[in-house]
């Protein structure tokens, strides 16, 4: 059977908390929070993520067979560790994450820093943001997350950017050897199908509603696709 791992990024909560519905719907799936995410060091790299994980994931036994499912930092550790680790990774589902890099703006890089360094404006600026991105978010799951971006705070998303900022496996994607699907939502802002075809034989679907975080926003939704993809393994 395959194993379903789920990588959060630094939105929805900035923790494993934001797949929920899916620790609950599939039986045996994990979700670790990543490090400098409520607590440890982060790492500093994606490579520097993905060896975190997979040790994470081997202390446990789980080695083969691995269904990592990640939206934008999760998108890219998953995307990584199928392009160093092949032999574990049975297929990777990406949301909200691209295949080559992007730059984010000045101001919300600067809007972290601020906030962090104890900006009052800012911070409720930051924080206004991240209640605003989970608008399909179901309320009180919502507010729960709201209450871990609290906790692991701006600044944690600004190092997460940053290192998103150096993901390029544009060159290594022709050779990935995991089956690969690749989600987008209604309002998603990046062309995702046209970036599946980076990768020959993945899989492109367009889910009927949500934004930024497709499993915390449909989980039904998005469990159903997973349940059916998973049956083509």
């Amino acid at each position: 059977m395959p194993q379903l791992v789920f990588i959060h990024g630094p939105g929805a909560g900035g923790c494993a908390d934001a797949y929920e519905a899916q620790l609950k719907h599939f039986k045996g799936s994990v979700a670790p929070t990543l490090p400098g995410h409520l607590e440890g060091e982060r790492c500093t790299t994606i490579k520097g993520y993905v060896e975190w994980v997979r040790g994470w994931l081997w202390a446990q036994g789980l080695n083969k067979d691995l269904v990592l499912c990640g939206y934008t930092l999760g998108h890219a550790i998953a995307i990584q560790y199928g392009l160093d680790h092949p032999e574990e990774v049975k297929a990777v589902v990406s949301m909200s994450g691209n295949f080559a890099p992007v730059v984010p703006g000045p101001i919300h890089l600067d809007l972290r820093l601020r906030a962090a360094d104890g900006d009052e404006a800012a911070y409720k600026e930051w924080f206004d943001f991240q209640r605003n991105a989970m608008h399909a978010v179901a309320p009180e799951l919502r507010e729960r997350l709201m209450e871990r971006h609290r906790q692991v705070g701006p600044l944690s998303q600004f190092y997460d950017l940053e290192t998103l900022c150096t993901f390029d496996p544009t060159q290594q994607l022709e050779s990935f050897k995991p089956k690969l699907l690749v989600l987008d939502s209604p309002e998603g802002t990046h062309n995702r199908e046209a970036m599946a075809k980076f990768v020959p034989g993945s899989t492109f679907i367009k889910m009927s509603r949500g934004g930024h975080f497709a499993a915390t926003e449909s989980p039904e939704e998005f469990n159903g696709i997973v349940e059916r993809f998973l049956a083509t393994l």
